[in-house]
């Protein structure tokens, strides 16, 4: 079987490129998707009901921004990562080791909500350099997303 060309407007290379990009951003989305699940399985403490509910928000909203990145690298051309094995190699954010307590699983959730908002932010200017207004638009939600997901989890450590 043949591989069908793609023609729209953006070259092999960049859009190779821009793809890559966008597996880091899958790997970091779905590892920050597993973590935030797994703190609304786990959380504890006088903040159960508060944390519980917007882990469980999101959770859910991340989820389905795997599938709109993974979708955008197969529209580029190019097969998404999908093991824990690739998402392990090309992510940015840590495992949790245990079970953290409440303002410990806050602060890894903020470290992982910016870490995708880096990892997005650093793909930006090739996808705007390619004329990728799709991906730019997209890199662009997610930044809006996670930046206001970080702030609301901060929030939460003050005192």
């Amino acid at each position: 079987m043949s591989k069908t060309t793609i023609n729209i407007g953006i070259s092999e290379k960049d859009r190779k490129k821009i793809a890559e990009g966008l597996s880091h951003m899958l790997a970091d989305t779905y590892t920050l998707y597993l973590k935030t699940h797994n703190f609304h399985w786990n959380v504890t403490g006088p903040m159960f009901q508060t944390l519980h509910l917007m882990f469980m928000t999101q959770y859910n909203e991340i989820w389905l921004a795997v599938d709109m990145v993974a979708e955008r690298i197969r529209g580029l051309g190019y097969p998404a990562p999908g093991t824990y094995k690739e998402f392990a190699a090309l992510s940015s954010i840590k495992d949790a080791s245990g079970v953290p307590n409440a303002k410990e699983m806050i602060r890894q959730l903020v470290d992982g909500q910016e870490a995708v908002v880096r990892t997005a932010r650093k793909l930006l200017p090739v996808a705007e350099k390619a004329g990728d207004q799709p991906t730019v638009d997209l890199l662009s939600a997610r930044m809006m997303v996670h930046e206001q997901n970080a702030w609301m989890l901060r929030s939460l450590l003050e005192e």
